[in-house]
């Protein structure tokens, strides 16, 4: 490997989320890597057909294809509710964009949703005079999450929009590798009267450091809060047998009818849900150890130019936040979304079942971050 192939395992791990905003903490990424970046078509649509579900295993999609494609080495990635964002090194890109053209092939014949996706060099980025900025956060010791600054992500994703950089779906009938991808747990009540998801972005020609005092003000207020407003109760969220994902975990296997695909999931999850519900200890799997992981590892709260989370939190919280964000708003510092519901919901990335660093990506159930993305866009008009 070139040091810039390696520069992702070289960044230091930060633990506490409060130092989020630091700048110390973030590093440029090499010139010669990419940006991938993917997101659904009119998914505001999808989500008021109550295609929530659909939506988010698209988005994750995109991180699990990415990685099988990539055979498991580390490379920083995003999940954003409705698509994902990821960056990349050189001897990287072509599996990459191949993965990232499959996984659009097989969102439009299995989820019945249009998936855009580019592939933008971060030498692009840089000729607009913003940057690419990565840090990892250890949300446990299990594993750690990219975050990024420097407004390059922000940009390339409005480039993709604007069709720059496009990868061309691949021919009728690719399926990305998808293992290790699923849906299996129910979605997860409000413990504390409401899910909030919460969008952050700083306005046009905001003070840098005035946005950092919001952001770092939000992540204070929710700090304050029971388990840092964790939407993932402490014993794992609910699983039931049939699981409400089996189509959509039918759709990623390959080979096969799906009528097939269907009834071997079906008996699979019905092994699993045994071993979880009864608590068996099976060929080194370890149900309790497995449930923490989950709860640890669950993708809440993260930075991409901007502040999202997923909040299960009171009435009064969801004032104070509303409240400090209006104002910074009116101050010309953020543009913001908040969207509520009831509960929330869990997509999973689990190569094995056996390793710690298993990935559970958490969105709104009635909307999540495609809802507030909409709030912010009319704040925004």
């Amino acid at each position: 490997m070139t040091s810039g192939e390696s520069f992702y395992g070289g960044i230091p791990v930060f633990r506490g989320f409060t130092s989020l905003m630091d700048p110390a903490l973030y590093a440029p990424l090499p010139d010669d890597w990419s940006i991938g970046v993917a997101d659904i078509v009119d998914s505001t649509k999808a989500i008021v057909a109550q295609r929530y579900k659909a939506v988010n295993m698209a988005g994750a999609a995109v991180i699990a294809a990415v990685t099988n494609a990539l055979e498991g080495r580390e490379f920083p990635f995003v999940f954003g509710g409705d698509g994902a964002s990821f960056a990349v090194a050189p001897s990287d890109i072509e599996p990459a964009r191949e993965a990232l053209a499959a996984t659009a092939t097989w969102v439009r014949e299995d989820l019945d949703l249009k998936m855009r996706v580019a592939m933008v060099p971060v030498g692009a980025i840089r000729a607009q005079g913003l940057d690419v900025r990565i840090a990892r956060f250890g949300p446990s010791a299990n594993l750690s999450y990219a975050m990024f600054s420097g407004g390059g992500l922000a940009w390339a994703d409005a480039a993709m929009k604007r069709g720059e950089f496009a990868v061309n779906e691949a021919p009728a009938g690719t399926q990305p590798d998808l293992s290790g991808l699923s849906c299996r747990f129910e979605v997860i009540p409000a413990a504390r009267g409401l899910i909030l998801s919460v969008l952050v972005m700083p306005a046009r020609g905001a003070d840098p450091a005035a946005f950092r005092k919001v952001i770092e003000d939000i992540i204070h207020l929710v700090e304050r809060s029971p388990d840092g407003g964790r939407p993932v109760p402490a014993q794992g969220p609910p699983l039931k047998w049939p699981p409400q994902g089996l189509d959509f975990e039918a759709r990623t296997k390959r080979g096969g009818s799906l009528l097939a695909r269907r009834a071997s999931v079906l008996a699979y999850t019905l092994f699993v849900y045994l071993i979880m519900r009864f608590d068996l200890n099976v060929g080194g799997f370890v149900p309790n150890v497995y449930k923490r992981q989950v709860v640890e590892n669950s993708d809440f709260r993260k930075y991409d130019d901007g502040l999202r989370m997923i909040l299960d939190c009171t009435p009064q919280l969801e004032r104070a936040l509303s409240d400090r964000l209006a104002a910074a708003a009116r101050d010309g510092i953020v543009h913001y979304g908040l969207y509520q519901q009831d509960a929330a919901m869990m997509t999973c990335f689990t190569p094995s079942a056996l390793r710690s660093d298993h990935v559970h990506f958490i969105d709104g159930a009635r909307g999540g971050y495609a809802s507030a993305a909409t709030a912010l866009k009319a704040m925004m008009a």
